[in-house]
């Protein structure tokens, strides 16, 4: 049976065809399907090539069907990023579930690279605003307190980030962000 007709027969709908691995990077792009399936075989540019940059682009999950299961094939697939691995022939029964696998397991690593990207963010503040508040308590002689206070305000009376403002006094020093901005910090 076709791909195609079996997919649509399980309630997916199938946006689009390529019959070629560099259609299918071309149509993955363009699209932004929910999940691409890559045949290893394919003209131009191979199925785990085209997962390759597909997986790398985060454009979507992607299962890769073969007629082969040597390991090598199986280990550059993996490499390459795909989610999931069947071998032709194959049941309608092991289709479903290699696709939702696909789906979920991206959803997870979608959601745990966010995280990452997200604590990341936070450290790189906290640092700026360590090194901050260290230049503000030795040139302004503020308290640890009154220094983080003093980025704090100075953030929401110029409306910018913490991080904007911690790293501008590093870089140039109160002055560098109009002297007192903060109000009562500064000392004769």
């Amino acid at each position: 049976m076709d791909l195609a007709e079996m997919l649509a027969e399980e309630g997916y709908d199938v946006v689009g065809q390529a019959g070629d691995g560099k259609r299918a990077i071309e149509l993955a792009r363009e699209l932004q399907p929910d999940l691409v399936i890559l045949d290893v075989k394919m003209p131009v540019l191979d199925g785990i090539a085209a997962a390759e940059t597909i997986a790398g682009e985060r454009i979507a999950p992607v299962v890769i069907l073969t007629a082969f299961s040597q390991r090598d094939l199986v280990v550059r697939a993996r490499d390459a990023g795909a989610m999931a691995y069947l071998v032709k022939p194959f049941q309608r029964g092991d289709l479903v579930p290699a696709i939702e696998m696909a789906v979920s397991r991206f959803a997870e690593i979608t959601v745990l690279e966010r995280e990452v990207s997200d604590l990341q963010e936070s450290l790189a503040t906290r640092k700026s605003v360590d090194r901050a508040k260290s230049v503000l308590q030795e040139k302004l002689g503020l308290s640890e307190p009154d220094a983080f206070r003093w980025i704090q305000k100075t953030a929401m009376d110029l409306r910018l980030s913490m991080k904007q403002v911690a790293d501008g006094v590093v870089e140039h020093g109160v002055a560098g962000l109009g002297g007192d901005a903060g109000g009562s910090a500064t000392r004769s």
